[in-house]
């Protein structure tokens, strides 16, 4: 599985504040780190997001949660997982505006991994 490294987390960031807007910058390595970490994570020899969408809706969920950067969690927490999904040869189909509508549910309602990745699988070819 080809997973994000930190250098393109923080190079998705920098995209995201230029293109839409916001204060540039991390706030929290550490918060980032963790989020990283989901894409490989074992729990006793057992991964604990073995499905894909499971480790994209850990990563998602992580970044939004967590507000590792000064602006655009969202934002990058979206398109990192959608970057995720296609790198490991995953498409990905919403209609115009679903996916900031979903972001918005993540942080207001706290939605959860299960649910993110169930979300995720619907709208994954």
């Amino acid at each position: 599985m080809t997973t994000l490294t930190l250098e393109q987390l923080l190079e998705l960031h920098t995209l995201v504040v230029e293109v839409s807007g916001g204060s540039m910058g991390l706030r929290d390595l550490g918060r980032l780190e963790a989020a990283i970490a989901t894409q490989t994570q074992n729990v006793f020899g057992e991964e604990l997001y073995p499905a894909i969408t499971d480790k994209v809706a850990a990563m998602i969920r992580a970044i939004i949660a967590d507000h590792p950067f000064i602006d655009g969690n969202k934002r990058t927490a979206m398109l990192a997982g959608l970057t995720l999904l296609q790198l490991n040869g995953n498409s990905f189909r919403v209609d115009m505006g679903e996916i900031e509508d979903f972001a918005v549910k993540i942080a207001t309602k706290h939605i959860d991994v299960p649910k993110i990745s169930k979300w995720l699988k619907l709208h994954t070819n």
